[in-house]
């Protein structure tokens, strides 16, 4: 039984079901996919009112032999999912744009997958040196209403994050 117990308060952490860099004459492009379920305090703070925010950040770094790399561009998404208790649809926000969902497995597809995402500008890109992205999606508790991030330190379900280190030529 305490192993079960144990088993439901971990928080499950996003996996990839893809994830791809892009370099050609335009720039460097980031397609990801994550595969995830909210924990259930999470989803029941959701239903209750509280939004979401998502957030997927990629760092372009430059190999250099003599010193630290070089961050050559950094850039970053934030989405904001909410649910509307009278209409009972999940909204997601994106840069000023918003989409209304059904129901939270949509909702969450929307923010779970990103295709041709620039990252950098061509013109950036060294010939002949070897470059290589940070990506970082978390659930960001930082945007959470204030009383909710104390109440919420250090329980582990709502951490969720996930890294990645790639090279690209």
């Amino acid at each position: 039984m305490a192993g079960l117990l144990t088993t439901e308060s971990r928080a499950d952490q996003p996996e990839f079901t893809e994830f791809d860099i892009v370099h050609n004459e335009e720039g460097v492009y980031l397609g990801f996919g994550l595969k995830f379920d909210l924990p259930r305090g999470v989803e029941d703070a959701l239903q209750k009112g509280v939004p979401l925010y998502f957030v997927a950040e990629a760092e372009v770094f430059r190999d250099r032999w003599y010193w630290r790399d070089k961050k050559i561009n950094k850039a970053s998404r934030v989405w904001r999912v909410a649910f509307q208790p009278l209409t009972r649809k999940y909204r997601v926000t994106f840069g000023g744009l918003n989409q209304n969902f059904d129901n939270l497995n949509d909702a969450l597809a929307a923010v779970r997958r990103v295709s041709q995402w620039k990252i950098a500008e061509d013109n950036q890109i060294e010939d002949g040196a070897r470059h290589y992205v940070e990506f970082t999606y978390r659930l960001d508790t930082t945007l959470l209403p204030r009383p909710m991030q104390i109440g919420i330190g250090g329980q582990p379900e709502w951490t969720l994050l996930v890294e990645k280190f790639q090279r690209f030529n």
